[in-house]
């Protein structure tokens, strides 16, 4: 079964929110995505889904679906992401925690506009895996 993208578009705006709101207050608001991203890794489960389950409209199978294992991959780069930004701002590099924080806010923006560069990388380590295990059975 898939994720309603409705869904998944909450949690790209809850993403987005959080990196826009570390750069106006403290980076320490990164931890709100970073946690649930840690929490989505660790239980299959979403909380910020969770949430919006309860404001969708229609039955959740109406909506148009997103691919669950994607979604887990496309969660694996934001966590880690937000990691290294928060791993970043705590050791005092703040240039390379903005950069780590700019991508995942880069990716989540370019997601809710219909562009999703998490299912591009997926996609591309999916063929080169095909790739190599048929040079494998060639050889």
């Amino acid at each position: 079964m898939g994720i309603p993208k409705p869904l998944v578009q909450f949690n790209q705006a809850f993403i987005v929110v959080c990196v826009m709101l570390s750069f106006f207050t403290t980076t320490w608001v990164l931890l709100a995505p970073f946690i649930v991203g840690m929490i989505t890794l660790l239980t299959k489960q979403n909380p910020i889904m969770k949430i919006g389950k309860q404001f969708l409209r229609q039955e959740a199978s109406s909506y148009p679906l997103e691919e669950r294992d994607q979604q887990l991959f496309n969660q694996w780069i934001a966590t880690i992401c937000l990691g290294l930004s928060l791993l970043f701002f705590i050791t005092n590099l703040p240039v390379i925690s903005a950069a780590f924080s700019i991508m995942v806010l880069i990716a989540a923006g370019v997601a809710l506009m219909g562009y999703c560069i998490g299912c591009t990388i997926r996609y591309r380590y999916i063929m080169w895996k095909y790739k190599r295990k048929k040079q494998k059975q060639a050889a």
